[in-house]
């Protein structure tokens, strides 16, 4: 059967907490884990080694079953396939994660399908799932746990691009080395390793290159805001748009790829009958392989420049809280600007290119109509000249 045939969808705290999941495993072979210590520290050593007969492990050996939504993850999240027979619903395969904020990394706490479903391809998915939420968090590594005894999990995780990072020898024993059960900890790391500032090429966008420029933005924000995005569609009409700057607009190539993209407009402060023209940008993306790179603030800090010696005087956006005030964007309250509808939030930020133009004039965010236009059915007949992901549910979505 072909994975499509199974709706993987996101299971509710609410309705899955303590949720049990039969974590059940046959495998012949295990890791034989050796630590010896010699006059110049230690040395490990991992080997691939038979069982003298098969070996199953199940839920019935275990005091603490594993289950979903336990308490220690607090901010955890799960999705599933779930069987619905007689009216009742039983899990068939899941995945749950877990962010471990101090150390900006995401952890798979949860993985499993149901026997009847595997080497279908399921397991993959689910871990794509993983894999999409750390690009969306920007999180540096998806860590998780297995242990030596389960080859087949470590062979699937490899498959998938994890590496060993660590191990602990007495994590649920004492004897988990005589047992041939070692907890082992293996790592993925989603994205590309810095590059200097000198390999990044701001350039303007080749007509050739239109189609490609959408599929990166539509890759940047897919599932990030809401389900889905219309970023892409805001790019694709901006080109035709009387408030389009096409002079400031830049892509950021890398290794021969295009990794980012800026597109700027112009915009407008009202303050009674007094109007002011400034610019916007929107949006400002980066693929997700490039995230982290150092690619998105180059392209902001080279067009920044560009648009100071075009005689423009600031930027108005709606954007990451996070983000831009590292750039020297701040919160619109402070320059005594005003949403059109009065209000003021963290993502609605601004910067002066010339000290005082914005504090000065203060007023109303007029931002280009077609920021707005972009209606949904336009969308999706856009969308689908593109491999779209899944649209999915994901923690932090504001809908």
């Amino acid at each position: 059967m072909k994975v499509e045939q199974y709706e993987i969808i996101h299971l509710p705290k609410e309705q899955w907490k303590n949720a049990i999941i039969p974590m059940r495993y046959t495998t012949e072979e295990y890791y034989d884990v050796k630590i010896e210590k010699n006059v110049n520290g230690f040395y490990t050593d991992f080997t691939k080694k038979k069982f003298d007969t098969p070996v199953t492990h199940c839920p019935e050996e275990h005091d603490f079953p594993d289950k979903l939504y336990q308490e220690h993850w607090e901010k955890a999240y799960a999705w599933g396939i779930v069987e619905e027979n007689d009216g009742n619903k039983e899990l068939m395969a899941c995945i749950e994660t877990c962010p471990e904020e101090w150390s900006n990394r995401l952890m798979v706490t949860e993985l499993w399908v149901h026997e009847k479903l595997r080497r279908k391809g399921i397991g993959h998915e689910l871990m794509a799932i993983a894999k999409e939420q750390a690009n969306l968090e920007h999180r540096r590594a998806i860590i998780l746990e297995t242990q030596s005894c389960n080859v087949p999990a470590i062979s699937f995780y490899m498959k998938e691009g994890f590496e060993l990072i660590g191990f602990d020898s007495c994590c649920y024993s004492n004897k988990d080395i005589d047992k041939r059960e070692v907890r082992l900890d293996l790592g993925y790391f989603p994205r590309k390793t810095n590059v200097r500032k000198e390999d990044i090429i701001i350039r303007k966008e080749k007509e050739d290159e239109y189609h490609k420029v959408e599929e990166i933005t539509l890759r940047s924000f897919w599932n990030k805001h809401h389900l889905g995005c219309n970023e892409h569609l805001l790019v694709h009409k901006m080109r035709n748009n009387g408030a389009y700057l096409p002079k400031l607009s830049r892509v950021a190539e890398v290794e021969g790829e295009i990794a980012g993209v800026i597109c700027y407009a112009r915009a407008m402060l009202q303050n009674g009958d007094d109007h002011k023209e400034i610019l916007t940008f929107g949006p400002l993306c980066v693929a997700p392989e490039w995230q982290g790179c150092g690619v998105g603030g180059v392209l902001l800090e080279e067009t920044l420049k560009l648009a100071k010696n075009e005689g423009f005087e600031g930027i108005v956006i709606f954007g990451d809280p996070d983000y831009y005030p590292l750039h020297g964007f701040k919160t619109c309250d402070k320059f005594g600007i005003t949403t059109i509808d009065g209000k003021n939030f963290d993502a609605f930020m601004g910067i002066e290119l010339v000290e005082g133009a914005l504090t000065s004039f203060g007023g109303k965010f007029i931002e280009p109509e077609v920021f707005e236009d972009l209606p949904e059915e336009e969308n999706e007949e856009l969308t689908r000249q593109f491999d779209a992901p899944v649209k999915r549910k994901f923690p932090g979505q504001w809908d």
